[in-house]
C-alpha cells in the first residue's frame, strides 16, 4: 500500500470532520471518497458514450434492424 499526501483548507477540513462523524478515519473517508468520484467519473463517461450512441444514426439504424430480426424469431 503507497502512502498519499494531500493539503487541505478549510473546505476539506470540514469535509473531513463530516465524512469522520461516524467514526471513520480521515484515511478511510479519503479512501472511499476516491473511491467515489472515480465511480461518478466512470459513469459520466459511460454516460456520454451512451448518449453519443442514441445520437448516432447509424446506430439508432443498426438497433432498429436488430429489434425487428429479434421479433421475427420471437414469432416462431
Amino acid at each position: 500500500m503507497s502512502v498519499l499526501t494531500i493539503r487541505t483548507d478549510s473546505e476539506v477540513e470540514r469535509a473531513l470532520d463530516e465524512l469522520t462523524r461516524d467514526g471513520a478515519s480521515r484515511s478511510e473517508a479519503t479512501r472511499q471518497a476516491i473511491l467515489a468520484a472515480e465511480r461518478e467519473h466512470r459513469r459520466r463517461r459511460l454516460r456520454a458514450e451512451a448518449e453519443a450512441l442514441r445520437n448516432d444514426p447509424e446506430d439508432v439504424a443498426a438497433s432498429k434492424e436488430l429489434a425487428a430480426e429479434m421479433e421475427e424469431l420471437r414469432a416462431w
